[in-house]
Formats: C-alpha cells, sequence, structure tokens
C-alpha cells in the first residue's frame, strides 16, 4: 500500500508538473527538472556480470584517457604494478601526454603510444587492438561515452566517479557491459580505504550485528579549485558541473563502502530516496566578486548555482536506511562521514580519529589496536604498506588498482561491477529529480534486475587471487 501510494504522488507530481515555490523555482533555473529515464522494465538481465570473472589475461594492457587532475596518479600507480603494461596515453593537450612519456622513461619503462592534438583522440586509442583495458579520468560528463566506447571495442573499462550522469547512462553502462561481456569498474570508489575495509570485514563476520543505517558524504571544500582558472579543471568543468545542476552530484565517495557493508546488489537494494538541497549562500558572490576584478569570469557572474550542502536519505528494500551529503562550498574540515551502525556497535571515521563502540562509549586507543589487529583482511596486509608507499588518498587508490589488476590477471569477479557503477552513479540524478520536485521520493531502480536477491556479497579473501606482485620504481610522484 505505502508503495503503490508513493507512485501515485510521485505521478502525479511529474504528471502535472507541479513544483515548489522558492528554492523549487531555482533548482528549476539549474535545469534540474525530472529528466525521462528508462525504468527497469525495459531491461531483461542479458547476462549477469555480478560474480563473472572475464578470461584471464596474463599482461593487463592499459591506456589512459585524461592526464589532468587524476590521470597521472593513476599512471604513477600502474607503474609499480607487476603484469601491467602501459600501452597508450591519451588527452587533448600534447604537453600532458609528453609529461607521462618522461615519466615512464625516469621508470625505465618504454614510451607508451600517444594520443593527443583533439577531443576525439580517445576513440583511437580505443581501437587498438592491442589494449586490454581503458582507464579513464577525464571530465564527468565523458565518463560514460567512453566507457562504452571502450567495451564496444572489445576492451574492459575503468573509469573514474561518477560513471554516469543520467539514469539513461547508468541503463547504457549495464546493457554494453552485459552485451559484450565486458566488466566496468568505477574508480575512486574509497571501497579501499584502511577503515572502510575494517569495518566492511567486521561486518561480515557480525561484530556489529543486524546493519540498521549507515552514513556516508563528500564534504570537501573545493571553492578555490572550482574557480581556479590555471592550474584547475580544464575549461572550467567542474565549476560548470555546479551550475546547471542541483542535487547530491557526487554521491559515490561516501556511498561504495555503506553499500558493500549492506551487501547492496547482493542481498539487498536501493527501494526509494528524498533529497533536499539548502540555497547556495557562497559561489554566486563569488563569482561576482572574482567578475568584478577579471572579465574572465563575467561568464560564471550571471549563472544560478547549486546549494551549498545536499541531503540525500535512502531506503532498501529490506528495510535499511542510508544518508547521503554532499558540500563543496562551505568552511567546513574533509569528511566521508562512513559511519556503520548495527543492532550490536557502531564505527565512525569522521572527525578524526576513527572510532568503534560496542556500548554507550567508544572504545579507547588500545582496545581500536586490537580490532585491527583481528579483523584487518587479507589484502591489507598483503598490500598495504605497499599502498601508503605509493599512495593516492594515503593508499586506497594503490589497492584499488591493484586489485583490479588482480582480478582480471586472474579471472576473478570484481569487488565493484557495472550494476554498482550504475546504482551509485544513478543517485546524484535522482537526487536531482526529488530536490526539483519539493523532495518527493524517487523510486530508484533495480540496475541487476532482480538478480540482487542471489548474488553473493563482495568476496574479502584473495581467494583464486592474490598473485599479483609490485616492484620498486624510483621517481614516485608525490601526491
Amino acid at each position: 500500500m505505502a508503495s503503490n501510494r508513493r507512485d501515485f504522488l510521485r505521478n502525479t507530481i511529474l504528471g502535472t508538473g507541479v513544483l515548489a515555490t522558492g528554492f523549487a523555482s531555482q533548482a528549476s533555473a539549474l535545469g534540474s527538472e525530472p529528466n525521462k529515464s528508462k525504468g527497469e522494465k525495459n531491461h531483461s538481465q542479458r547476462f549477469n556480470m555480478s560474480g563473472y570473472g572475464a578470461p584471464k589475461l596474463d599482461k593487463v594492457r592499459i591506456g589512459f584517457i585524461g592526464l589532468g587532475m587524476r590521470g597521472p596518479g593513476a599512471v604513477e600507480r600502474m607503474s609499480h604494478i607487476e603484469g601491467v603494461e602501459i600501452v597508450g596515453l591519451c588527452d587533448q593537450y600534447p604537453d600532458r601526454v609528453e609529461k607521462m612519456q618522461v615519466l615512464l622513461e625516469k621508470k625505465g619503462l618504454p614510451r607508451a603510444k600517444s594520443y593527443s592534438g583533439s577531443k576525439e583522440a580517445w576513440k583511437k586509442m580505443c581501437e587498438n587492438p592491442d589494449i586490454d583495458l581503458i582507464y579513464i579520468t577525464s571530465p564527468w560528463s565523458w565518463h560514460t561515452p567512453m566507457a562504452v566506447y571502450a567495451m564496444e571495442h572489445g576492451k574492459h573499462a575503468a573509469t573514474e566517479v561518477p560513471a554516469a550522469k543520467t539514469i539513461d547512462e547508468c541503463w547504457q553502462l549495464v546493457e554494453t557491459s552485459e552485451r559484450t561481456k565486458k566488466h566496468c569498474m568505477m574508480l575512486e570508489n574509497c571501497c579501499y580505504d584502511f577503515f572502510e575495509l575494517l569495518t566492511l570485514n567486521m561486518a561480515r563476520q557480525g561484530s556489529f550485528g543486524e546493519i540498521v543505517h549507515g552514513e556516508g558524504a563528500y564534504i570537501h571544500n573545493l571553492r578555490e579549485l572550482n574557480f581556479k582558472k590555471d592550474g584547475g579543471y580544464a575549461e572550467m568543468w567542474r565549476l560548470k558541473e555546479n551550475q546547471h545542476r542541483n542535487g547530491n552530484l557526487y554521491p559515490t565517495h561516501g556511498l561504495g563502502p555503506i553499500c558493500q557493508v549492506m551487501n547492496i546488489n547482493r542481498g539487498d537494494r536501493m527501494d526509494y530516496l528524498t533529497s533536499m538541497s539548502s540555497v547556495d549562500f557562497q559561489m554566486a558572490a563569488i563569482a561576482k566578486d572574482l567578475a568584478a576584478k577579471d572579465s574572465f569570469y563575467s561568464e560564471f557572474a550571471t549563472q544560478p548555482y547549486r546549494g551549498n550542502m545536499n541531503t540525500t536519505t535512502i531506503r532498501t528494500a529490506n528495510g535499511r536506511t542510508i544518508i547521503v551529503q554532499h558540500d563543496v562550498t562551505s568552511e567546513r574540515p574533509y569528511s566521508r562521514i562512513h559511519l556503520v551502525s548495527g543492532t550490536k556497535g557502531v564505527a565512525c571515521k569522521w572527525p578524526d580519529p576513527a572510532r568503534i563502540s560496542f556500548t554507550d562509549e567508544w572504545l579507547k586507543v588500545e582496545e581500536m589496536k586490537k580490532l585491527e589487529e583481528q579483523y584487518t583482511p587479507e589484502i591489507v596486509k598483503k598490500i598495504g604498506e605497499m599502498a601508503k608507499k605509493v599512495g593516492g588518498h594515503g593508499g586506497m587508490d594503490f589497492m584499488m588498482d591493484w586489485r583490479l589488476i588482480d582480478c582480471l590477471r586472474n579471472g576473478l569477479p570484481l569487488d565493484e561491477d557495472v550494476y554498482d557503477a550504475a546504482l551509485w552513479s544513478s543517485i546524484a540524478p535522482l537526487s536531482e529529480k526529488s530536490v526539483a520536485n519539493r523532495s518527493n521520493s524517487m523510486d530508484v531502480p533495480d540496475f541487476t534486475c532482480g538478480s540482487w536477491r542471489t548474488n553473493a556479497p563482495v568476496e574479502l579473501t584473495l581467494k583464486g587471487g592474490g598473485t599479483t606482485g609490485v616492484k620498486e620504481l624510483k621517481n614516485t610522484m608525490s601526491e
């Protein structure tokens, strides 16, 4: 009955185009009107990519797209992993490609094939038959087109977050991955940070009892970087994202680890969400102040911007709840929150230090150390120290890259598959729709088409894998 009532309310609101006054009108100005999206009834699962291990690759030949903000670090990290060949380097700006070629030469590695000079150069690299994996670190709007094109040309795809910007793009990733049987993994998902892996293992062992609630976030002051015209995001693309969209634009950092703890897509699924945003208290004012001093910013001074804080709440099919927040403007310390609450205990990573409790008091330092010794998973024991040396968000990016390569070389299922990429990314457009419609609830598509009921949880052991070595190389880039 509750589901029918929710469907009736949602359909009535969307059908009549009723929008609330006040902030909802601002949301409309930001382009947050509900988008048409493909419902799950239009899709039947062609092949279940959850639990699927693609044919083994003795060597993983990689082509990198996007060598601006995130790409150089990815090239650096992959150069430390055995069984990897860096075959292609692509960026529309030739100087960025050449900088990475110099890096490879300093490490004693052969130069890769260069692709640059245009916004379409990446297609030639995807068409190269000597590449197995396309690693995408481009602006958000390119993630789905590049991942789909890569899979269509016989490559596995690994893309930075978010993997998609619209619900249609989410389905496009799912359908292409199932049809081609090529993996599509979302990178920088924060699932491999040390405390997140610890709490995942503890949850699997029943330490927290039944998981009731989780919280995640991306709270990161990016004002300076978003408005930086030289040395920031190319062509101011990330600032422009904040102009035209109002919702939780970057939910995946905080959401991924919570979804794994709750076995989302693997025993539970998201049912529906509601989302609310504050107004913009800062970005428009910053743009106007900058425009008064520099005409470069004039075009940015006339645009509306998304609100400072977005809070999205999600309910799962099994009755759990999730809160995800997004704020890249306010003066606040960095936080992804990462709170896991169960019937027997709770864990919370931010504010530092990370804490765990099984009563009404947090454990002391000595007790925390004992828990870490008891519940540290295999991947951290094997690769954790090397990950800290190489870096990438303190080492979690290196562990993520190593695990991806080890799975591909051993024919293992990925820990984060295309359904995770689609689901976690879908929260952004769904939150936009909810904000634009006075925080009314939005149903979350089931990208697994029902297979979530029987899909196995993420494998925390290194069973069948763990065979990929690492190598110490000189000239490590600073983070």
